[in-house]
């Protein structure tokens, strides 16, 4: 392929994602490892795209797509992340879930089972958690976490938010991150929303990731959770033999491929 190709395809990938894991640009356009190093390297010297930890982003890169344009990315691979995720979950348990596509379809799986106490500031999850008759008995108890809307983002933070979720002690956090990497673990893009993921993180007792494989070796804004800290990866097949991939079950004690 020729290098006018090469940069052209890269740009037109940031464009589209925002940002891009060096994997990625290795699979898609088949190229080695010192090659895309190259290309990032001639294409941030050029004021195209800025390079982070594991990739590449777009100078504009936003937090992330609408939650509307999200949930239909990656939609089947989601839900298989999603329902492995219920299948590690026993009634009984407390769990905080945050907001995202991903979680969004997990609250759809949920439904599948009963008796956890759901806290979220996900509005989306709380709605679909709690879509029952009146004459009917939900599922779950569900509170929702206070705090200020964010615009596009069909979720509470803020101050009033992390304070809500610090009167709670929960078995299990599952959050969906912007990134998850080897070395510097699950990150988001907006100090908001790893706020959240953070409080979330200090008060329970397990933390479960759910990403998938576009996630994988992507280091966004602010890190929240060290890889230590993770429980449990939960993944789509896709990222099978992926390097990134291969680095995180190195250092994590229990990785999943839905």
């Amino acid at each position: 392929m020729l290098r006018e190709t090469r940069l052209h395809r890269i740009q037109s990938l940031v464009s589209t994602l925002q940002q891009v894991s060096t994997e990625r640009l290795i699979k898609e356009l088949g190229i080695s490892r010192e090659t895309a190093r190259r290309d990032i390297i001639e294409l941030e010297a050029m004021g195209l795209i800025r390079r982070v930890h594991g990739g590449l982003v777009a100078l504009d890169a936003q937090p992330e797509p609408p939650l509307t344009v999200r949930a239909a990315l990656l939609a089947k691979e989601k839900r298989a992340i999603a329902a492995a995720a219920v299948r590690e979950l026993k009634s009984g348990q407390t769990v905080f879930i945050d907001g995202g596509s991903t979680t969004t379809l997990l609250a759809d799986e949920l439904r599948s089972m009963s008796g956890l106490t759901i806290l979220t500031n996900s509005l989306q999850a709380a709605l679909r958690l709690s879509a029952a008759e009146e004459q009917e008995t939900m599922a779950h108890q569900v509170i929702l976490i206070g705090g200020n809307m964010q615009p596009a983002r069909e979720q509470t933070g803020g101050e009033v938010a992390v304070g809500e979720i610090y009167r709670y002690r929960a078995d299990v956090a599952i959050i969906s991150p912007v990134g998850i990497d080897a070395k510097n673990g699950a990150s988001s893009f907006l100090p908001q929303e790893a706020a959240i993921a953070r409080a979330m993180v200090s008060q329970a007792e397990r933390l479960f990731i759910l990403a998938d494989h576009s996630k994988l070796g992507i280091t966004s804004r602010v890190t929240w959770a060290l890889p230590a800290d993770i429980s449990l990866l939960i993944t789509d097949v896709i990222a099978d033999e992926s390097p990134a991939l291969k680095a995180l079950q190195a250092v994590l004690p229990e990785v999943i491929l839905a």
